[in-house]
């Protein structure tokens, strides 16, 4: 397959597109080459490039600054979205989009199916559940991946964030009241593989196998201890460690639904955390 991925500079896309090249075309797009947030650009490099699938890794992520930056989060992860759908249903080819966990409210108490109705508390979860919609009103043919925690080479992101506070500081708060299923670029990306080459299409969850999930405070314990660096991992609750954006109490997200209809069996948690971090801190630090 041609595969054009949008958002190419991005932690997954890292990952994404090393396993994709394997046995397809791979065509990389930064922010630089195609803004998805231009319906122009958009459409111009879709139709130019010609692919049979396009996979957006293009994302504004910034979960708390999204609160006061409404407008520019909608802009990317909601009307950026709508152009790529636009584009690729008029191409008559498929998109793949990621998503996230955080268009669940957390009141549920049990890992989400993707059937459950989304019901964001923040900005975020707003903009990105925006995505989502377009795409359903627009397209036949699509992938909507949720996925939780995502983690991978590169500064933003809660495992390489913990390392270097408790290099830092020798002592970090985390709160112990949101649960949730840490994922893998890496992992994510074996997955996006399988599901796009299933031609099963629908909204799908992959995230790493973390049972009924974890809390970001064992969760840190876990990467600290793993990592072997002495560090004092202090639990707070959310109510003291206020935050601008409210994350859902609980995001766990089941893959059944994923196992069924391609046959893919997430890992376990410990292992791919594990994984990653024999890579990671052997790596030089990124400026």
């Amino acid at each position: 397959m041609k595969i054009l991925i949008a958002g190419s500079e991005s932690i997954l896309a890292r990952d994404l597109m090393p396993v994709l090249k394997e046995n397809n075309e791979i065509m990389p797009l930064s922010k630089q080459k195609m803004d998805i947030t231009q319906k122009d650009s958009a459409i111009k490099n879709i139709k130019t490039n010609a692919p049979d699938i396009v996979i957006n890794c293009a994302a504004y992520t910034k979960v708390d600054t999204a609160e006061e930056e409404r407008e520019k989060a909608f802009q990317v992860n909601g009307i950026g979205v709508q152009n790529l759908a636009i584009a690729c249903e008029e191409m008559q080819i498929p998109l793949c989009h990621i998503s996230t966990d955080y268009v669940f409210d957390g009141r549920k108490n049990k890992p989400y199916t993707p059937f459950d109705e989304p019901n964001p508390l923040s900005v975020y979860g707003e903009s990105k559940l925006a995505g989502e919609r377009y795409i359903q009103w627009i397209m036949n043919r699509f992938y909507i991946v949720r996925t939780s925690g995502l983690y991978g080479m590169g500064n933003n992101n809660f495992v390489m964030t913990i390392l270097r506070l408790a290099k830092e500081r020798h002592s970090v708060k985390v709160v112990t009241d949101q649960i949730c299923s840490p994922t893998s670029a890496a992992n994510l990306s074996a997955g996006i593989k399988k599901l796009i080459e299933s031609g099963s299409f629908g909204i799908y969850h992959i995230a790493d196998d973390s049972g009924s999930g974890i809390s970001w405070l064992d969760y840190a314990r876990e990467i600290v201890s793993i990592a072997g660096v002495r560090a004092e991992i202090i639990p707070v609750t959310s109510g003291e460690s206020p935050r601008p954006a409210k994350r859902p109490a609980y995001s766990v997200l089941d893959t059944g639904i994923t196992r069924l209809a391609i046959g893919y069996t997430p890992e376990k948690r410990e292992v791919a955390l594990k994984k990653f971090l024999s890579t990671a801190l052997h790596r030089p630090a990124e400026q």
